[in-house]
């Protein structure tokens, strides 16, 4: 699996962990996680960005997936492996 993973989460956010429990199935072990409860300015650019309020905000390369419920769902269509491999 080759293509950057990141992710924006909170601590205690039940979604972000599940996320993170399929991408980690999928063998990804290094995602970039910004904690946007943590700092305002990174909250803020993730709206800017994705135009959405709720964590976990996934992007897989330059793809915006989505939260919890979109990455499974990418899962569930046989798109997130080749995703995942860059393709």
């Amino acid at each position: 699996m080759t293509a950057k993973v990141l992710m924006y989460s909170t601590a205690v956010c039940p979604y972000c962990v599940r996320a993170e429990q399929l991408l980690n199935s999928k063998g990804v072990t290094d995602i970039e996680k910004v904690r946007v409860d943590l700092d305002p300015a990174r909250r803020e650019e993730m709206m800017q960005k994705t135009g959405r309020r709720t964590v976990p905000q996934i992007y897989i390369g330059e793809h915006h997936v989505g939260g919890c419920d979109d990455l499974y769902a990418l899962d569930r269509a046989g798109r997130l492996d080749p995703l995942l491999r860059g393709e």
